[in-house]
């Protein structure tokens, strides 16, 4: 029942794939790029909003504790992608590897989900999210993931970002220890007046 309502949405999404030259570019831009918005956003507050460095560390522990996640779920199950199955149309070349669930949108979501739970960071985590969930939605336009793949991702995400949220000042000492390394090559570059 789960797995068909799955290809039936999977179907439903991907019909819009190989309709429209522009709009194929757009999705597989979208799906193909799109962790890349998350990587320069969190360099660009890394490198210019100090106050926002730990935050930025601990979103970058919930996308690792959930790519990690993701890795011990494909230890126990296997879900081919639905270019495997010879379901849809195809946008974009994959590795034929279990799809569930989407690493590229736990990576994202998580970041962004992080980002939800402090004041300081709510409204790019409220975009971020917006644009992971429509790159996940692009990559299941582009024929590499179902729906579920997408939804997987999600409820990995939840949880990563949970667990580091609610054990940050675990982290503390490793970032401060971070934190501090960067500050001494940033000083070692520094130009003397």
């Amino acid at each position: 029942m789960l797995e068909q309502l799955n290809i039936i949405i999977f179907h439903y999404l991907n019909y819009l794939a190989g309709k429209n030259h522009f709009i194929d570019l757009i999705i597989i831009l979208t799906a193909k790029y799109g962790a890349f918005v998350f990587v320069f956003w969190l360099i660009y507050l890394w490198l210019r909003r100090e106050k926002l460095r730990k935050i930025s560390l601990l979103s970058a522990y919930s996308a690792l504790l959930g790519l990690a996640l993701n890795y011990i779920i494909t230890l126990f199950y296997y879900h081919p992608r639905p270019f495997m199955l010879h379901l849809g149309t195809t946008l974009i070349h994959h590795v034929a590897e279990t799809s569930f669930p989407s690493d590229t949108t736990t990576f994202m979501l998580s970041i962004a989900i992080l980002f939800l739970y402090f004041r300081q960071t709510r409204i790019s985590g409220i975009i971020l999210f917006i644009i992971g969930f429509i790159s996940g939605l692009c990559r299941v336009i582009s024929g590499i993931h179902f729906p579920m793949d997408i939804l997987g991702s999600l409820v990995v995400s939840i949880i990563a970002s949970l667990i580091i949220y609610y054990n940050q000042k675990t982290f503390t000492p490793l970032n401060q220890w971070i934190i501090k390394i960067y500050q001494k090559i940033i000083h070692l570059f520094k130009p003397s007046v």
